[in-house]
């Protein structure tokens, strides 16, 4: 494996986060601030418990997950769009590393970036919520787990996507509808039982449900169908990347 050249393009993009450190560290700060005042308030004082969680403390799973997504994503797609862009990925595919290794580098730095932004998100949580984490490396696990899928499906995006409309295309039109009604700020239990199953059908039900499980041990579906629906996408992700990627689809043409 050729270390350097992994070392080069993971620092390279991780360099990014660096030259726009304030703006990476201060939004989801604010975000995670607005989310508490709006929903955690306005809608807390509503709905003051969820199978015996305080409203505040249940939303913070469905936070993370709803930034690590959007953030995975993005980060990765943009990350290979734009040396598409540029017309520099060619200096990339010339270099001596092979489709794993670049792969690695671009997703390994995205899933980074939504790791720390997560972690700031936990921390001001904290600040608002009596925050308590039964299960801390299950935890652990899903937030890597989810940081490394939807930075290779950011990557799948960002491998399609030709111009900037097409590059936040499905992230606006189908990921951030999906995370909303995922069950992020809500127990599905809470809907009609048509509803219910209508949202089983949901694949970030299953993300967002095993992650708030890691915290309180309640879930809308079995930690264990969580966990084979993440790695089952992951695969997927992992088998259309190799595929595309060695017979350059958009990229080598």
């Amino acid at each position: 494996m050729n270390l350097q050249g992994l070392k080069a393009i993971y620092f390279h993009e991780m360099d990014r986060m660096r030259r726009t450190l304030f703006q990476s560290l201060v939004s989801p700060f604010i975000s995670t601030s607005l989310y508490f005042v709006v929903f955690g308030s306005a809608i807390g004082s509503r709905i003051t418990e969820i199978e015996g969680i305080s409203y505040g403390s249940f939303i913070v799973p469905g936070m993370i997950m709803l930034t690590i997504l959007t953030q995975s994503i993005s980060n990765a797609s943009f990350g290979i769009f734009f040396p598409k862009f540029t017309n520099t990925v060619y200096e990339i595919l010339a270099a001596p590393l092979s489709s794993f290794e670049i792969i690695l580098g671009f997703v390994g730095a995205a899933a980074t970036k939504s790791l720390i932004i997560g972690t700031v998100i936990i921390c001001t949580a904290g600040l608002f919520v009596d925050l308590h984490i039964e299960h801390p490396f299950i935890m652990m696990f899903f937030l890597i787990l989810t940081s490394v899928t939807f930075a290779l499906f950011g990557f799948i995006i960002g491998m399609w996507a030709d111009n900037f409309e097409k590059l936040q295309l499905i992230p606006i039109l189908i990921i951030t509808p999906l995370v909303f009604l995922g069950g992020s700020f809500y127990s599905i239990n809470m809907l009609p039982e048509f509803w219910q199953k209508v949202s089983l059908l949901n694949p970030v039900l299953y993300l967002v449900s095993g992650f708030r499980w890691s915290f309180y041990e309640i879930a809308d579906v079995s930690i264990y169908t969580s966990l084979i629906t993440m790695l089952f996408f992951l695969f997927t992700c992992v088998i259309i990347i190799s595929y595309t990627f060695a017979k350059g689809y958009k990229i080598k043409n």
